[in-house]
């Protein structure tokens, strides 16, 4: 069954208050298998790369633009973000690698490093690894539950005007994106 959201709901949805500071967490899309020796250079399939395009240009239509994007230096993770600031007119050059999302990251160091961001900046972007990024979409929000499959992106949105009060379990669920949902 297809779900058809009404205008009215579609608007009351997506559009941002200024009030608000919007974290888009995205797992990495489809990679080619390889082994662990080599896991840090995977690289996208095929799947992968049209997974990315078909969920960045969704968000497009729904007009959620990043401000900033943070990725993991892996390039399955790294190349994710890349096709998504490509269609969301993000310079790729901006974004920043913080290799702790690869790996190292505990959900604190994750919340230290969202307290960096600018607070000019309301909609973030960040692509990492499972189980990592799983952890991170149910710990920052109230009432995400569910799996992260590859390229999944959940829309959280934080009732504050900085990122230094974004806190766990405050983000309100938005909006939950895979690739099954465009097949």
């Amino acid at each position: 069954m297809n779900f058809q959201p009404s205008i009215f709901l579609y608007f009351q949805t997506f559009i941002k208050s200024n009030a608000m500071k919007r974290l888009i967490i995205v797992r990495h899309a489809k990679a080619e298998q390889g082994g662990y020796d080599h896991d840090f250079m995977r690289q996208l399939s095929e799947k992968g790369r049209d997974d990315a395009l078909s969920i960045a240009l969704d968000l497009k239509r729904r007009n959620i633009f990043p401000d900033y994007i943070i990725s993991s230096p892996a390039a399955r993770a790294l190349t994710t973000a890349r096709i998504f600031a490509g269609e969301l007119d993000f310079p790729e050059q901006n974004i920043n690698e913080q290799k702790g999302l690869y790996f190292d990251f505990s959900t604190q160091d994750f919340v230290d490093m969202i307290h960096g961001v600018p607070d000019q900046c309301d909609t973030l972007f960040v692509f990492g690894h499972n189980p990592f990024i799983y952890f991170v979409a149910e710990n920052m929000s109230h009432n995400f539950s569910g799996d992260m499959p590859t390229c999944s992106t959940v829309i959280l949105d934080f009732n504050t005007t900085s990122w230094k009060k974004v806190e766990p379990r405050k983000g309100q669920l938005l909006l939950h994106l895979y690739p099954k949902l465009y097949s």
